[in-house]
């Protein structure tokens, strides 16, 4: 049992976390690069919220947009 478990640990050091491993290297040298990954999902975090705000605004000028607060009936 001990040897399945052993393996477990060689599989996630030596395979599943060579990317980590190298982005911890590259941290070292190069900050920006090393968060490259982190820079875009910000990006594009960003472009959807701008995007909603958007969608939500055209809803609104529309008519669309149902602000009852009785919508729900729990809410009454």
């Amino acid at each position: 049992m001990k040897a399945f478990f052993e393996g477990i640990q060689w599989l996630f050091e030596n395979i599943l976390f060579i990317l980590h491993d190298f982005l911890r290297q590259l941290e070292l040298d190069h900050w920006f690069l090393a968060n490259i990954f982190n820079w875009g999902f910000m990006i594009i975090c960003a472009a959807a919220i701008v995007y909603w705000c958007m969608q939500l605004k055209l809803h609104e000028n529309n008519g669309e947009e149902n602000q009852d607060t009785t919508a729900h009936s729990f809410l009454k």
